[in-house]
C-alpha cells in the first residue's frame, strides 16, 4: 500500500472540514469530488468568475445525496477580506485554487491578476491564520521558474518570471514562506505543471490548450499551435495534482513551508500532443483524418520548454503520479466528446453506421 492509499484509508476513517477555493473550477470542483468520496465535510468559495456553477452540479450527481449533504458553499469573493474570514471559520485544511490563471490574460490585464491573485491570496493567508487552520495548500505554478534554462525544473532554481501571472505565483511563495516564518502557520505550495482534464473550459480566449483543442478537433475548427510545435510541456492529469493535495495536507510537518512540483516528468511537444489527440479521435470523427494544424506565431511570456524533477514530492509527500498523458488523454476524452460537443458526437456515431 503506498502513501496516497493509506492517507485515503485514515480519511475513511476520520472526518475534517475542509476549505476548497475555487471550488466551482476545474482543479477545485475535482477535489471537492474526491473529498465527499473520502466522507469529508467539504465548504467551497467561488465568485463565479472563472467557474461554473454546472461544475458542482455535476459533482453533486457524481456523488450522490449523501455525500452532497457534506457540502455547504458560499458564494463569495477571495478579494473579500469578510468571505474569507467567513469561508475559513471552523475549517481544519485549506486547499487553496482560487486564482485568475493564463499567462496571456496577465498580460492583457496585469493589475486585475495581480488583485485577484496576490490581495487575494493574502487575504486568504491572513483568514486561515487568524481560524487556526492545520494546513494551508495552495495552487503555485511552473510559471515560477520563468527563464531559467535547466531542465528538469528544480524546486530551488528559479530564473526571472517572464510575465505579470508568474510574478503573482512567485510573490504567493514568498507570502506563504513569510507567514511560516512570522506566525508559525504550516502551508505548502504546489507547483501545477499545465493540469488537464474533465470539467476543464475549451471556451474563451484564455482556455487551457488540451481542451481547447479537443473541442476544435472534434468540430473540424481551425487548429492553432503557437509557433513551431516543438515547445514541450510537462502535462499532468487530475487525479495527480488531486493526490498531491491530499497528501500535502496531511503530510508530516517536515514538508510544511516548502514548494513541490506536481507534474509526471515527462517532455510532450505541442505537435506529439496534436498526434496523440487526433489519433484517439480519429475512429469517432472521420473528419480527422484530413484535419491540419495551423502554425502561428510564438505567444508572449511562453517559456519554450517545460519538465519537472518530482523527486522532492515523491521523498517527502509520498506523490506517486498515476496518469502520464497518454493514459489521462485516454482517461479524459470520453468526458471531452460527451460535454464539449454531444451533437457531433452522436452525428458521427450515425455516420459510421
Amino acid at each position: 500500500m503506498n502513501k496516497f492509499q493509506d492517507v485515503q484509508q485514515h480519511l475513511l476513517q476520520h472526518r475534517y472540514h475542509w476549505l476548497v477555493t475555487g471550488a466551482a473550477g476545474f482543479i477545485g470542483s475535482n477535489l471537492v469530488e474526491a473529498l465527499l468520496r473520502l466522507g469529508q465535510q467539504v465548504t467551497g468559495l467561488d465568485n463565479f468568475a472563472t467557474g461554473h456553477r454546472y461544475n458542482l452540479d455535476l459533482v453533486r450527481d457524481a456523488v450522490g445525496a449523501e455525500a452532497w449533504s457534506r457540502f455547504s458553499f458560499i458564494e463569495g469573493d477571495i478579494r473579500s477580506e469578510a468571505d474569507c474570514t467567513t469561508a475559513c471559520g471552523g475549517v481544519d485544511f485549506v486547499l487553496h485554487q482560487a486564482a485568475l490563471g493564463s499567462v496571456s490574460r496577465s498580460i492583457d490585464n496585469p493589475a486585475m491578476t495581480n488583485e485577484v491573485n496576490v490581495t487575494g491570496f493574502l487575504n486568504m493567508l491572513v483568514a486561515a491564520r487568524d481560524a487556526k487552520v492545520k494546513r494551508f495548500v495552495y495552487a503555485a505554478s511552473s510559471s515560477t521558474y520563468g527563464d531559467h534554462p535547466d531542465l528538469p525544473k528544480i524546486e530551488e532554481r528559479i530564473g526571472n518570471p517572464l510575465s505579470p501571472y508568474a510574478v503573482t505565483k512567485y510573490v504567493n511563495e514568498l507570502y506563504a514562506n513569510v507567514f511560516g516564518r512570522t506566525y508559525g502557520m504550516e502551508s505548502i505550495g504546489l507547483r501545477y505543471f499545465n493540469v488537464f482534464g474533465p470539467r476543464q473550459d475549451p471556451n474563451g480566449a484564455y482556455a487551457a490548450v488540451i481542451p481547447q483543442w479537443v473541442a476544435a478537433l472534434i468540430r473540424n475548427d481551425a487548429l492553432r499551435i503557437n509557433g513551431d510545435g516543438e515547445t514541450s510541456r510537462d502535462f499532468c492529469y487530475i487525479d495527480n495534482v488531486v493526490q498531491a493535495n491530499i497528501l500535502s495536507a496531511l503530510s508530516a510537518s517536515e514538508a510544511a513551508n516548502q514548494v513541490f512540483n506536481i507534474a509526471v516528468g515527462d517532455q510532450t511537444t505541442l505537435n506529439q500532443l496534436y498526434e496523440t489527440m487526433r489519433g484517439l479521435l480519429r475512429g469517432q470523427f472521420p473528419h480527422l483524418d484530413a484535419h491540419q494544424p495551423q502554425y502561428v506565431d510564438f505567444r508572449r511570456g511562453d517559456v519554450r520548454h517545460s519538465q519537472a524533477d518530482i523527486s522532492k514530492a515523491g521523498t517527502l509527500l509520498g506523490y506517486q503520479p498515476t496518469h502520464r498523458i497518454g493514459e489521462g488523454l485516454q482517461q479524459a476524452m470520453a468526458w471531452y466528446v460527451q460535454h464539449l460537443a454531444p451533437s457531433e458526437s452522436t452525428n458521427a456515431q450515425t455516420n459510421k453506421q
